[in-house]
């Protein structure tokens, strides 16, 4: 397996550990990346992608829930919807990575760690997301500029 596919495994087991049994993010993460004992560049790439997943969640959730309305979040299989958050964080709000590897790294994803229709299904709510990859960044900068101006 490629080492970005790999941190991004290591990313999504931990973002799913996170969302399903509620553990303390940095020790799953630390406890992941123990295991899967990646070099260092990749370790990095884990992280960023967890540390972005959790820090924009409620964006990433809203515009899941805006373009997969037949689906409610809670509804929604714990993988693909992370999936969906890591593609959509990687493609719009980190916009590192080209829309085109984004998207078939989570189909590849979602063929290793999903069910039969779960490649499809993310195939398509990245596609209709895709034409949306402006207002995400939109909101993501709004968002951080109001964080900025009225700390917590």
């Amino acid at each position: 397996m490629k080492g970005r596919r790999q941190a991004r495994t290591v990313a999504l087991q931990v973002l799913y550990e996170i969302d399903c049994v509620h553990h303390a993010p940095a020790i799953v993460l630390d406890q992941q990346l123990s295991n899967a004992r990646l070099p260092a560049s990749y370790e990095a790439f884990s992280r960023h992608l967890v540390h972005g997943v959790l820090q924009h969640k409620t964006v990433l959730d809203d515009f899941i829930h805006r373009y997969a309305p037949e689906w409610p979040l809670e509804q929604m299989a714990y993988v693909d919807r992370n999936i969906l958050r890591m593609a959509i964080f990687e493609f719009a709000v980190d916009g590192g990575t080209p829309v085109k590897v984004a998207i078939n790294e989570a189909v590849e994803l979602a063929k290793i760690f999903g069910s039969d229709s779960a490649p499809r299904f993310v195939n398509g709510v990245l596609g209709a997301l895709v034409e949306r990859k402006e207002a995400i960044v939109q909101v993501v900068q709004d968002t951080e500029g109001k964080k900025r101006r009225y700390p917590e």
